[in-house]
């Protein structure tokens, strides 16, 4: 039995003598009671807890609901919002406007409350969305009234037990190094938690950010055609509503939504993880789909900030990929533009195709590291930005981050365009297939409850490089500093391999490339590429788990 020491029993004793929630105090006091007590697995969970402080990964904070320094709590929260506003007052920022807004997860509306109260005490303007809202949302006010930063409290698409504090910076996007280590040094340097001042009084901008917003997605279609059935679902989340009056808003009348999922329940009691790329989490969409006769299928994630897609595949629905999803809004979006040299980008994991249909557009490309706050930063003329978890930048002059809502538009926008032509997304993703080869995309992950065993399988990734895969030889590169991620190419293939940047995972990305003579070898090469990618997924499974 691991024995509870002095030093971790004093570092939790002057945490709870710091926390201004009374109920965290008390649910950290009873956890050293156990542990002091002998009760088994309390000294480890206390050392978890007390092993913090959480640390700004993608875009901010992300963690458990729990007390101590390595959850997310208020404590935690008023320590980082106290940080976050000596960072924008060392950027000569003092006084400016500050967004904050909240998902409808566990402790979203206190850790709001919180944020609101030390920014507007530290002197600065701070507008309040009143009601839980999509994540977009905030990015289009900092963008749209000239904020010095926004907030939003989500854990996005993690487990119900988590959630986090989203930062944006410069015009509405994710914040990047140094200011992510700025910050974290910012708050090691904040007073206790009690000793930091709330103020009592906010001021909210609910109704006119969100119609304008509204207002503004419904000009992002480029056809005219709306005849068109819908079939969507939030996931629990808090899309369903502004998804909805999204569409009606740009004249798509026939949407059916997944009645068990629609309102906001933190607690998402129809799936087990709240991800549409988790398998199961859209049963119930693809379901209300087959019932319906829907056209298309929009699955959102919790905080709206991503956007899956299904099609009738043949007889049978099925998610498209974000891959998939990507080379469609790429071709579209650029097919239509009238934008002078137009950039369109995408991460290092996600398909390569999207770089050739760029080429035969005429079109720029830009292959940036994982995430949003790179990918908004791809370059001038930036007219479409995707990566394949399902997040698609459409509108990057005025949301300088994924927003599921604004793509699920332009997507309806596009199957309404090829429906009025007689065709369907599937025809579509063929069309591409046949003009520029077969590009097939799947992933492979391993999730872990030890943090420890990620840097140990990149660790030995790195030592024992596979020379082949699937029976390609492979040629390998590390690309560190820049990124921990291992790439593997060979003719036809390509593997990348990287820790998660939200959860607790290994992620590998893999693509294989099919040359498609005409339609008729279309139905071979799935098979040829669907086989190869069954026989990739295999062998780089058994390289994590080894």
């Amino acid at each position: 039995m691991t024995r509870l020491t002095p030093d971790l029993r004093d570092r939790a004793f002057r945490w709870i003598a710091d926390d201004p929630d009374p109920d965290t105090r008390a649910e950290l006091q009873q956890l050293v009671a156990e542990a002091m007590g002998g009760v088994a697995g309390r000294v480890e969970e206390l050392e978890d807890r007390m092993s913090g402080p959480l640390t700004f990964g993608t875009a901010g904070l992300r963690g458990p609901v729990r007390a101590g320094p390595n959850g997310m709590n208020r404590a935690v929260v008023i320590r980082t919002t106290a940080g976050l506003a000596a960072y924008l007052v060392s950027q000569g920022h003092s006084g400016g406007i500050v967004v904050v807004g909240r998902d409808a997860r566990h402790g979203s509306e206190a850790f709001w409350s919180d944020t609101v109260a030390v920014l507007t005490s530290a002197g600065f303007d701070v507008h309040a969305l009143a009601h839980p809202m999509p994540t977009p949302i905030v990015a289009y006010a900092t963008r749209k009234l000239g904020a010095v930063a926004g907030v939003q409290i989500t854990a996005s698409h993690n487990p119900p037990q988590d959630n986090g504090y989203k930062v944006y910076v410069d015009a509405g996007a994710q914040i990047i190094p140094p200011a992510d280590k700025a910050i974290e040094a910012a708050i090691a340097a904040c007073p206790a938690a009690v000793s930091i001042p709330l103020a009592p009084d906010r001021k909210t901008i609910d109704d006119d950010v969100f119609g304008s917003y509204l207002d503004h997605v419904a000009t992002l279609p480029r056809g005219t055609a709306r005849a068109l059935r819908v079939a969507a679902t939030g996931l629990h989340g808090v899309g369903a509503g502004p998804l909805g009056l999204a569409l009606h808003k740009a004249g798509f009348d026939d949407i059916r939504l997944v009645t068990e999922q629609s309102l906001p329940d933190p607690d998402f009691p129809t799936v087990s993880f709240p991800n549409p790329e988790e398998p199961g989490a859209t049963d119930l969409l693809l379901a209300l789909a087959t019932e319906t006769a829907a056209d298309i299928a929009i699955a959102l994630d919790p905080d709206a900030d991503r956007c899956s897609v299904g099609v009738r595949d043949g007889s049978a629905w099925r998610m498209l990929t974000g891959d998939e999803v990507g080379a469609l809004l790429g071709e579209y979006l650029l097919s239509t533009s009238d934008a002078v040299n137009p950039l369109v980008a995408n991460t290092i994991v996600s398909s390569s195709l999207l770089q050739t249909i760029a080429v035969s557009h005429g079109a720029r490309y830009a292959s940036t590291l994982t995430g949003f706050k790179w990918l908004v930063r791809a370059g001038e003329g930036l007219v479409y930005a995707y990566e394949e978890a399902l997040g698609h930048c459409v509108d990057p002059d005025v949301v300088r981050d994924k927003d599921g809502i604004s793509a699920a538009v332009v997507l309806c926008d596009l199957a309404a365009t090829l429906r009025a032509a007689g065709h369907t997304l599937m025809d579509a993703l063929n069309d591409l297939a046949l003009r520029h080869g077969l590009h097939a995309t799947r992933q492979v992950s391993l999730r872990v409850t030890d943090l420890s065993r990620i840097g140990a399988i990149m660790a030995a990734l790195r030592t024992n490089a596979p020379a082949e895969l699937a029976g390609i030889p492979v040629s390998a590169e590390d690309l560190l500093p820049d990124a921990n991620v291992l790439r593997y190419t060979g003719s036809g293939v390509r593997v990348l391999i990287r820790p998660s940047g939200t959860e607790p995972k290994v992620k590998a990305y893999l693509e294989v490339v099919i040359p498609v003579a005409d339609a008729a070898a279309l139905p071979a090469a799935r098979t040829e590429a669907n086989d190869r990618l069954t026989t990739l997924a295999g062998e780089i499974a058994t390289l994590l788990e080894s």
